[in-house]
């Protein structure tokens, strides 16, 4: 009788507890998935080598999670415990335990906190130390330094030797290959020579993340090998038909369609405008080539051509040879690239600036005469320095 009532007992007992166990399961899943407790968004840092437990003992002082001990529980289950990124990391407001999981262990880029941007422009390199608003989510300038103005002020110095500071680099399209070396330059975070400047046109515009010691070297091998990846991808994807024997030839059209215009959207109506002048044995005829030989892509020019440039014979005046320059003229973007070999259909020749930050496509010369009588008229008007004496298309 006694045992039967000790078996009972310890049944009943083992029966609770596994009711208890499974609420708690229940419990602890509700925590983990459900919404998290801060109401701001928050940045996390993490820093190279720390362990689940303190980032976890971090997060619940910052209040980004309920329970430090669930967070971990969760991370170990999901097979994430061991993958922790360092970094700055941007936590939503109301975001999941589960979420931040992802965020802290997904290996993107760095997402909030203090960051070095170096910004290799068209018209000028610099680079700009930023730090992110966590109420608004936005980034705030906090200095700004262009590298030919001499030494970096002391915060933009300072902030590119720390070990956890956010580095990148954003590589704006149609930049040449000697801006983008002089920008790696300037960087002191930076490590190794480099000997010598890239082919023009052979480095992709992109966003790169960047780590203190990094090689200068081996960031222009990883710009190079994903230009390469677009151009053959685009190459390959092009339709029948079009004027260009070799990738290179289609690069070289892809950096003069890139200079050419800040649209977007007109890039396949310039596109379209060379390439029915090769087809029809026209002279490309385009100032930005003509530049580009004047200034071996070493900046820019500041000024309009000269008559004498624009007379002069050089493999890069395209008012004089036919056909394509020799090389490209700047390191075109994906969507030059991909407009140079998917150009609209239409019969225009030529085009012309027409006031609004855009272009007019012309047919004939008469409709593009009148065109540019309407651009002088613009620019008399606007008080603005008569352009050179042959337009762009013309």
């Amino acid at each position: 009788m006694i045992w039967r009532n000790l078996a009972s007992n310890f049944l009943t007992l083992a029966i609770v507890l596994l009711i208890a166990a499974a609420a708690a399961v229940a419990w602890a899943k509700r925590e983990f998935t459900g919404p998290g407790p801060s109401a701001v968004a928050q940045c996390i840092q993490i820093a190279p080598g720390a362990s689940l437990g303190a980032v976890s003992a971090r997060l619940a002082e910052q209040g980004a999670i309920s329970n430090a001990y669930i967070f971990r529980a969760g991370a170990d289950y999901a097979g994430k415990s061991r993958d922790l990124k360092f970094g700055s990391f941007l936590v939503p407001p109301g975001a999941s335990m589960e979420e931040i999981v992802d965020v802290v262990t997904s290996g993107g880029p760095s997402t909030c906190g203090t960051e070095v941007v170096v910004r290799v422009g068209v018209r000028e390199n610099s680079v700009l130390l930023r730090d992110m608003n966590p109420d608004t989510g936005a980034y705030e300038e906090m200095a700004r330094w262009n590298p030919a103005t001499g030494a970096a002020p002391e915060a933009i110095a300072t902030a590119q030797e720390q070990a956890d500071i956010r580095l990148s680099l954003v590589m704006a399209e149609g930049v040449t290959s000697w801006q983008v070396v002089e920008a790696l330059k300037a960087a002191t975070f930076l490590t190794g020579e480099i000997t010598e400047i890239p082919a023009e046109g052979s480095l992709a515009p992109d966003t790169y993340m960047l780590k203190k010691g990094d090689d200068r070297s081996a960031i222009l091998a990883e710009m190079a090998r994903r230009q390469e990846a677009i151009l053959a991808a685009e190459w390959e994807a092009r339709p029948f038909g079009m004027p260009y024997e070799t990738p290179q030839e289609a690069l070289i059209m892809a950096s003069i369609v890139e200079k050419e215009t800040g649209v977007a959207s007109e890039r396949p109506q310039v596109a379209s405008v060379f390439v029915n002048r090769l087809r029809q044995g026209m002279r490309l005829q385009t100032d930005p080539t003509v530049i580009y030989g004047v200034t071996n892509g070493q900046g820019i020019l500041d000024r309009g051509l000269r008559r004498s440039e624009l007379d002069a014979t050089t493999p890069y005046n395209t008012y004089r040879i036919d056909g394509l320059p020799p090389t490209p003229i700047a390191n075109p973007g994906r969507a030059a690239i991909r407009a140079a070999l998917n150009p609209d259909e239409t019969d225009y020749l030529f085009f012309v600036a027409d006031g609004t930050g855009g272009h007019a496509f012309s047919r004939t010369l008469e409709e593009h005469n009148a065109a540019v009588a309407r651009w002088r008229e613009i620019e008399r008007q606007q008080g603005l320095p008569a352009d050179s004496p042959v337009q762009s298309g013309g």
